[in-house]
C-alpha cells in the first residue's frame, strides 16, 4: 500500500495582500512621509500636517530641519485597520 498524498496538501493558503489605494500593507516602510501618507488617505498634505498638531495623527520629528515622520501602525489604525488582518 503506497501512501498518496495530494500534491495542494502541502501549498499553504495565502491570503490575498491587503491593499491601500492599489499600496500593499505589507510593503509600506515602518516609517511614512507626509507625502506617502497623503497619497495613502487622498488627502492633501497640508491636511496631514494639521492633523498632526491636531494630535490625530501624531508625527515624528527626524532631523534639525523637524521633517516628519508617520508610523505605519498610526496611519493603518487611522484608516481602522489592524496589522495581522
Amino acid at each position: 500500500m503506497t501512501d498518496q498524498t495530494n500534491p495542494q496538501d502541502n501549498l499553504v493558503e495565502q491570503k490575498p495582500a491587503k491593499k491601500i489605494n492599489g499600496v500593499s500593507i505589507e510593503n509600506l516602510p515602518d516609517l511614512l512621509t507626509v507625502a506617502e501618507v497623503a497619497d495613502l488617505l487622498r488627502v492633501s498634505k497640508l491636511t496631514i500636517k494639521r492633523w498632526g498638531k491636531r494630535g490625530k495623527l501624531p508625527a515624528i520629528r527626524i532631523n534639525a530641519r523637524g521633517d516628519r515622520r508617520y508610523r505605519k501602525e498610526a496611519v493603518l489604525w487611522l484608516l481602522g485597520i489592524q496589522q495581522g488582518e
